[in-house]
């Protein structure tokens, strides 16, 4: 590797990362994906921002997912002498060419696959410091951290919106990732093969709260980024960006901790429905009510306890579901690793 140990002094660890990463065999091929919508004008900068080559694999290949774009980015990706190139007949989102170009590098045999922007916003002279963990099977999965206090064209108010989104990513997800949003990421074989998007509107915090909870090593490694060449087409405005994020975490949660979802909303209606009934029966061995004083209370009260009751049973099937939803992970896992194996052979 070279230089790598000198590299690797700025590569952070996760708690995760800590742990034993999944091994695979010898390293050949390096697959660098870039996602696309309408990216024919800043795509060029990118293809050619790319390495040609990296310490530690004998292939580099380039692989182009157009989202169903409308001005030419896939004819413009094979002008450029792009290796693969996929594409959607209509937009789908971000997320979902994501996970169309985990499933296409895994079939042309990537062993470690690194996702990038096709806005050149990520200099491509990271993507071997990037991918050097994973080489050197100190972690699974590396993702860029942009360092977002120092990026001058960002507002206050999306630094401190992105670095509360981290927080809430690294509580859900159990690791110590420096930056969720952040596109600029690379992926062993085997956790690309443990990954499944289910989210339209972005990968990060998905795939960050999945490793987390299938204990897949994550580290993080500072960088500088590039000046923007367009606006992002993430967002139509903050409020936008945070309804969305909000929405993104808050679903991902319930999915993966349904009794604890399911618990806390539970909690204020059998407060309520408890202090009505401990209420009554104060009152009435006091002396101080009939029963049909506060009948209509009672009743109210009533009601929002068995609403309380049925969310605590909903989140039970919930979790139950769960368990069922890790197995059908796990056998999808295989099946998936199957799959590309012989797509591979």
């Amino acid at each position: 590797m070279g230089d790598s140990g000198a590299r690797m002094d700025h590569v952070q660890g996760t708690r995760n990362g800590m742990e034993k990463p999944h091994q695979q065999g010898p390293l050949v091929k390096l697959l660098i994906q870039i996602p696309c919508y309408d990216e024919r004008e800043t795509l060029a900068h990118t293809i050619r921002d790319l390495p040609t080559s990296v310490s530690g694999f004998s292939v580099v290949e380039y692989l182009v997912i157009d989202d169903g774009s409308r001005d030419g980015t896939s004819e413009e990706a094979r002008r450029l002498g792009v290796h693969h190139v996929v594409r959607h007949p209509t937009n789908l989102g971000l997320a979902r060419a994501f996970q169309t170009g985990i499933d296409a590098c895994l079939r042309f045999g990537a062993d470690v696959i690194v996702n990038t922007d096709a806005d050149n916003q990520y200099p491509g002279r990271y993507i071997e410091q990037l991918a050097a963990p994973i080489v050197e099977r100190v972690a699974d999965v590396v993702i860029a951290d942009r360092q977002t206090n120092a990026i001058a064209h960002f507002s206050t108010l999306k630094r401190r919106m992105q670095k509360f989104g981290t927080s809430v990513v690294r509580s859900l997800s159990g690791t110590d990732v420096a930056d969720a949003p952040s596109g600029f990421r690379a992926y062993s074989r085997e956790a690309a093969l443990r990954l499944n998007v289910l989210s339209q509107f972005s990968y990060t915090l998905e795939t960050i709260i999945q490793a987390g909870k299938m204990g897949l090593g994550i580290v993080n490694l500072p960088i500088e980024t590039n000046p923007p060449l367009r606006p992002s087409r993430l967002q139509k405005n903050m409020l936008d960006f945070i309804m969305r994020q909000s929405a993104t975490m808050l679903r991902l949660y319930a999915f993966y901790e349904p009794l604890k979802t399911f618990s806390i909303l539970s909690v204020p209606f059998l407060l309520v429905g408890s202090g009505a009934w401990l209420r009554f029966v104060y009152l009435f061995y006091s002396g101080q009510t009939e029963v049909g004083r506060h009948m209509q209370s009672l009743t109210i009260g009533t009601g929002v306890l068995l609403v309380g009751v049925l969310m605590l049973l909903f989140g039970l099937q919930a979790g139950i579901a769960n368990k069922h939803r890790q197995l059908t992970q796990v056998v999808l896992y295989r099946l998936r690793k199957l799959e590309f194996r012989l797509f591979s052979d």
